[in-house]
């Protein structure tokens, strides 16, 4: 793995050095206490609002800075990750990209291939729009890629959502403040490669997925002449209690496992009740979360990257877990599961 983060930025500042100009009166109090219990320390942002007020672009000056900002930042990602490996960026035979806050043609996977020194007959995926759980169809498509040609392949998960801050509103709108309490910006890259003798690493299991498509305007990414627009209902962390303890119950079955022979758990921190919502369902003690809830705590919800961020922390451990189930959640409502293993 190789992670890539701008600058870091601290939450009570940009609280109070940006944001709460943003909001006036009674709004302001309200978004005040969403701040504070944002379960966020700090942030990464490479267009940091204390310095530069992004709210008033237009989509079109946010997609060039994009372009601007993603491509150094997904290169030292995916630089650390090859050189983690062993590999050298013509060793690659899938090179796959999630992204959902900026789009170009050509895009990070033309041009990074490029100035990588990838082959001409690397294959390339961009996956785009699926948001925050992004990263665990990438690690699908790639590890299927891998298993079918017997070749290293390459996920890069590069997200920029301090280009999305959205103008100030004349009435409260909370899902755009939880929005901007919650979104920070990463980059990170993971090598997959066909399992060998000797060779220490997490190896594939599973992937599975559970889409609920009659809550699909619970969360939403729209294109707007001013950036990128989420919408997030409150009702998200009902969705997941319904859905989350028979997915996980049902993949880890078919290993022969139940919820209790899972000693890792990357759970995307989409926020403070997403995180709540899962721990009690799967009825996991604290020390299960402690990853998720730091990495919240360090970098906010970063969307795709989130839960890689999660996987090295893991990974780094003194003493790894031997068996992580990492989920994400995102829209559709879409709950995405893989199942890993230290071999």
């Amino acid at each position: 793995m190789g992670v890539a983060l701008p600058p870091s930025a601290d939450q009570d500042e940009l609280w109070s050095g940006y944001f709460a100009a943003h909001y006036q009166g009674r709004t302001a109090a309200i978004a005040e206490r969403i701040f504070a219990n944002s379960g966020v320390r700090t942030r990464q942002a490479a267009v940091n609002p204390l310095t530069e007020d992004v709210s008033g672009w237009s989509t079109e000056q946010r997609m060039r800075r994009y372009q601007e900002e993603a491509l150094p930042l997904g290169k030292e990602a995916v630089e650390r990750a090859l050189t983690s490996a062993g590999l050298a960026a013509a060793d690659v035979g899938l090179f796959a990209v999630c992204s959902c806050t900026g789009y170009a043609t050509p895009g990070l996977d033309i041009l990074l291939a490029r100035d990588l020194g990838m082959s001409p007959r690397t294959q390339r995926l961009f996956i785009g729009h699926m948001g925050c759980y992004a990263a665990l169809p990438g690690i699908g498509a790639v590890s299927d890629f891998v298993t079918a040609r017997g070749r290293p392949a390459l996920l890069l998960c590069a997200e920029l959502t301090s280009l999305h801050i959205q103008p100030p509103a004349a009435r409260l709108e909370t899902q755009q403040v939880v929005c901007h309490a919650l979104f920070g910006d990463a980059a990170v890259a993971v090598v997959l490669r066909p399992e060998e003798p000797n060779q220490r690493g997490y190896a594939v299991r599973e992937v599975a997925a559970v889409t609920d498509p009659t809550t699909a305007d619970h969360m939403s990414w729209q294109v707007t002449d001013l950036g990128f627009r989420m919408g997030l209902s409150n009702r998200v962390p009902q969705v997941l209690a319904r859905h989350v303890r028979p997915m996980v119950d049902d993949l880890l079955a078919g290993h022969g496992l139940t919820v209790a022979d899972v000693d890792g758990w990357a759970v995307h921190p989409g926020g403070p009740r997403i995180l709540d919502t899962v721990q009690r369902q799967l009825e996991l003690p604290d020390s299960a979360m402690a990853a998720s809830r730091e990495v919240l705590a360090t970098y906010g919800n970063c969307s795709s990257p989130t839960v890689l961020l999660i996987l090295d922390a893991l990974r780094r451990r003194p003493e790894p877990p031997r068996r992580v189930l990492a989920l994400a959640f995102g829209p559709g409502l879409t709950l995405y599961a893989v199942l890993m293993e230290l071999v």
